[in-house]
């Protein structure tokens, strides 16, 4: 079936375009090098959650438009078949879906939506989160409420790790803009409050809020799928499936480290992160993305 999106319209407001602004930034002495730098990127790819950005990837030979600014990819991306052949017109096209889904979810339960921006860059950034160096990938950072994405990633993500498809592209943007819901639903707020008063359950707590993205992030893929949003078939849906398993913390230090050591997961398994993803899509509903069940105090006020 393809992905079919309701329109061929992409609209660039809240998205910000810093390719090819600031200079490249060292990390640690001398560098991490090639092997320091997949190894990074593999325990803290899809992370996001907290006040500090997590992602590590150089940006790859194919980003398209590099340097562009804001009006020229508003130009671009708007030409005849830019959607399919531009991943940066591609990823836009999926941020004004994701917004448009989630503010019609708002709205039906009687809550405004604040849409979160949306970051391209390469070789370093500044957040709120602290400076990131052109090796991350896509992170969300609270403070900023914003989503930064290197693009180079996403060849990286596909090609080295196994995650295949447009679709697995989707699902990435949708699970950094499920730690924006967490924001909005003071969730991330409760979350870092857990972790000063008991530092020992931050893996546990870091694990619960990763999936509970990857939840919202399947929530999404339905609720985009029934309104005609982002209208996808069985082979896109497991596009999304797989790029979620194949970022599970056991896969990645089994590539890593030759061994599976489950104290020090940070993101959960490839089989959680698959079936919370599922679990989203299934039932189209966030009161089912309940993977804080026991682990949090109710909210209150």
């Amino acid at each position: 079936m393809g992905i079919d999106f309701d329109d061929q319209k992409v609209d660039v407001s809240g998205v910000s375009d810093r390719r090819g602004v600031g200079g490249p930034l060292a990390i640690g002495g001398g560098g991490l090098g090639v092997v320091g730098v997949i190894v990074y990127l593999l325990v803290a790819v899809l992370g996001g959650g907290g006040s500090t950005s997590t992602g590590l990837v150089p940006p790859g030979s194919s980003v398209q438009g590099a340097g562009a600014g804001e009006g020229d990819l508003k130009t671009r991306c708007n030409t005849s078949g830019a959607i399919q052949k531009y991943d940066d017109c591609f990823l836009v096209k999926v941020y004004n879906e994701i917004n448009e889904v989630w503010s019609d979810a708002f709205t039906r339960g009687g809550a405004a939506y604040e849409k979160p921006g949306l970051v391209f860059f390469t070789q370093a950034v500044g957040t709120g989160c602290g400076q990131a160096s052109s090796q991350v990938g896509p992170f969300y950072c609270p403070p900023d409420q914003a989503i930064y994405i290197d693009i180079g990633f996403l060849n990286q993500l596909q090609h080295q790790f196994g995650a295949q498809g447009r679709y697995a592209q989707a699902y990435i943007l949708a699970h950094e803009a499920g730690h924006h819901l967490q924001t909005l639903f003071g969730t991330e707020r409760r979350v870092r409050a857990a972790e000063q008063a008991e530092p020992g359950r931050q893996g546990e707590l870091s694990i619960a809020t990763e999936l509970q993205a990857d939840c919202y992030a399947g929530v999404w893929s339905r609720l985009a799928d029934e309104a005609g949003n982002v209208s996808v078939g069985d082979a896109e849906v497991q596009q999304a499936q797989d790029a979620a398993a194949a970022v599970g913390d056991d896969r990645i230090q089994r590539q890593t480290q030759g061994r599976v050591d489950p104290e020090t997961w940070t993101h959960g398994s490839a089989a959680q992160r698959k079936q919370w993803f599922t679990t989203g899509r299934r039932t189209g509903d966030v009161n089912a993305c309940t993977t804080f069940q026991g682990l949090l105090p109710r909210a209150t006020g």
